[in-house]
């Protein structure tokens, strides 16, 4: 009896990039491409509607990145393997991507075979990090402290968005968004804007695309 083919949701924000990483994976007779998504908060919807078994993401996207997205994907479907691309190759974004629960993490140069080899290996339950990654220690420092909602409020705090726009966007009250963004300097030890935008960069908790 044949194994069911492994069914993977593509989510990134560049067309083309999709569609070759559709012909990459689709090459294989083991993967089937069952969706792709533009964005974070499309493949929130779409890996609650398809319930793919991989969801192949590229960390950095406008408004909700690769790693907040994960946590909400795998708040409705926990037994999905989600599997992030990225530029990053520094330890804290791949502890970022690590503390919500994803199971891999390779660079964006990836070759064909590396990515369908690490969806094959997500698929089957194991962690997958990139060798290129070298001895780095993403599981090194303390478990990061800040919740889904102040990760939403960050992005778009690095954003430039105000209380006000961040409110309308996450469908919150700007007095919910203030105590938010209160919050998240008190946890952080942070006590302006601009050294949070330049902490929330370099520590991989946003992206800035």
């Amino acid at each position: 009896m044949l194994e069911p083919r492994i069914s993977v949701l593509l989510v990134d924000d560049h067309s083309l990039v999709r569609r070759g990483f559709r012909r990459m994976l689709e090459d294989d007779p083991a993967i089937t491409v069952v969706g792709e998504a533009e964005d974070g908060h499309q493949a929130v919807q779409l890996a609650a509607e398809l319930r793919p078994r991989v969801v192949v993401m590229d960390f950095a996207m406008p408004s909700m990145n690769g790693a907040v997205a994960a946590r909400h994907i795998l708040r409705s479907a926990p037994e999905t393997a989600i599997l992030i691309l990225s530029m990053h190759a520094e330890a804290s974004y791949v502890r970022t991507c690590l503390d919500a629960g994803v199971r891999g993490y390779l660079l964006k140069n990836a070759m064909d075979l590396e990515m369908v080899a690490a969806v094959k290996q997500v698929a089957a339950g194991k962690q997958v990090l990139d060798p290129r990654l070298g001895s780095l220690d993403p599981l090194a420092g303390p478990p990061l402290q800040l919740t889904t909602r102040e990760l939403e409020v960050l992005q778009l705090i690095v954003h430039g968005k105000s209380n006000k726009e961040i409110a309308v966007v996450l469908g919150l009250s700007a007095n919910t968004v203030a105590v938010h963004r209160a919050n998240i300097m008190q946890t952080l030890s942070i006590h302006n804007t601009a050294e949070l935008v330049v902490y929330a960069i370099r520590q991989g908790l946003v992206s800035i695309a």
